[in-house]
């Protein structure tokens, strides 16, 4: 059976661990790696995406392969052909699929009947590419990942879901911040072999108390658009500015996956400004989704 990356929980701590510092040789050394040489790798966006898309189209290509870039509209998926059918065919073109979509089980689906690697490249539940450039950026900061606090404040959306499965596989004490009917679910399943925690608060000062980081996402993530105004009044606590930064562990800095929106989950002086890891996050997914490459090609 083929290796899988769909929630991040298909790693264990180790091979997390390998991939991150094969992730931190390959930034180093970009063109070092011909681990896709003459082969291609689909890449299927149903849903709209900038740092996606350029991360793995330049990736890709420096790995030595090609990437096939599938619009919805460009696919007989659109037209009504089955999850399967699509699957059988691209399992004998190309190496690997990676699925940016909406609904999670439309992925599963996919992957059931995948000859080849499937990669989330995003759904409603997951985003585990994101968050893997994540602990990236958090490893540049530190030597080691184990026992850091990191608070994710906002919404407990996909971003948030996978921060917190794979930021404790890594080590990491991850505090997740919410009001309520936002908030992750508190029976969130963890990694067997989870070497860190989760713990959910309703107030973004507790969380952030000691936190090396502080992360945030959109208020209004794409899907959810008809509850704009509801979401923000409910989060309108919930933004990072200086002041939430300064309740931090001394020298704590800003994380957002982008789109950012000045003035609502963040301010325009910490997204501009030298408290923040942003734009390296932005770099990191190319780096880190080009080990991933690496893991579930070449142990295909």
């Amino acid at each position: 059976m083929p290796r899988q990356f769909l929630t991040g929980a298909e790693l264990s701590a180790s091979e997390l661990a390998a991939l991150l510092d094969r992730a931190l040789q390959l930034k180093a050394a970009p063109l070092s790696s011909r681990a896709l040489d003459r082969r291609s790798v689909a890449l299927i966006f149903q849903k709209p995406s900038t740092r996606t898309r350029i991360s793995f189209e330049v990736g890709i290509d420096e790995l030595g392969g090609h990437a096939v870039v599938l619009r919805s509209d460009e696919l007989q998926l659109a037209r009504g052909e089955a999850l399967r059918d699509t699957m059988l065919v691209l399992s004998r073109h190309v190496a690997a699929v990676g699925v940016r979509t909406g609904q999670h089980e439309m992925l599963e689906q996919l992957a059931k009947h995948s000859a080849i690697p499937v990669i989330n490249m995003l759904t409603n539940l997951h985003h585990p590419c994101q968050a893997l450039a994540d602990l990236l950026t958090l490893r540049e900061a530190h030597d080691s990942l184990a026992g850091l606090r990191v608070a994710y404040v906002g919404d407990g959306n996909n971003v948030a879901r996978s921060l917190a499965i794979l930021g404790s596989l890594a080590g990491l004490d991850v505090a997740v911040a919410s009001p309520a009917g936002y908030a992750l679910e508190d029976d969130l399943a963890l990694p067997a072999d989870a070497r860190g925690s989760l713990t959910l608060y309703a107030d973004p000062r507790q969380a952030v108390d000691g936190a090396c980081a502080v992360y945030t996402d959109v208020w209004v993530s794409m899907g959810d658009e008809h509850t704009a105004d509801a979401r923000r009044a409910a989060l309108a606590d919930y933004r990072v500015d200086d002041a939430l930064l300064d309740a931090a562990a001394p020298g704590a800095f800003a994380m957002h996956d982008l789109p950012a929106h000045p003035g609502e989950e963040i301010t325009a002086e910490v997204l501009y400004g030298d408290r923040q890891r942003i734009w390296d996050q932005a770099e990191n997914r190319r780096h880190a989704q080009k080990a991933l490459l690496e893991l579930l090609v070449e142990g295909a």
